[in-house]
């Protein structure tokens, strides 16, 4: 019985920690399906006015969707884009 008692607040504490981190998936996860259909809407929305409309140009200016989890950053590989580097060169012994 004394093990029970030792036990039972760390696996309480666990449990609750599950919960909230399941929730705070779940919730993430339906946040980026919503944005995804809300993106695949406004681009079904372009490309339909740019069709009415006849113009070419704005239907090569039309964004291309990015798979879902990607950034638009990112490269076909995975790899993020960053900024270039500072021309000023590497930096000091000092820095780090």
């Amino acid at each position: 019985m004394e093990y029970v008692a030792v036990l039972l607040p760390s696996l309480v504490v666990g449990l609750l920690f599950w919960f909230a981190m399941k929730s705070i998936f779940n919730a993430d996860r339906a946040e980026r399906q919503a944005e995804a259909r809300a993106q695949a809407e406004a681009d079904a929305n372009a490309r339909a006015q740019a069709e009415a409309s006849g113009d070419a140009r704005a239907q090569a200016e039309t964004p291309k969707k990015t798979p879902p989890g990607t950034r638009p950053d990112s490269q076909p590989d995975g790899r993020q884009v960053f900024p270039p580097a500072d021309p000023s060169g590497p930096p000091a012994e000092s820095d780090k």
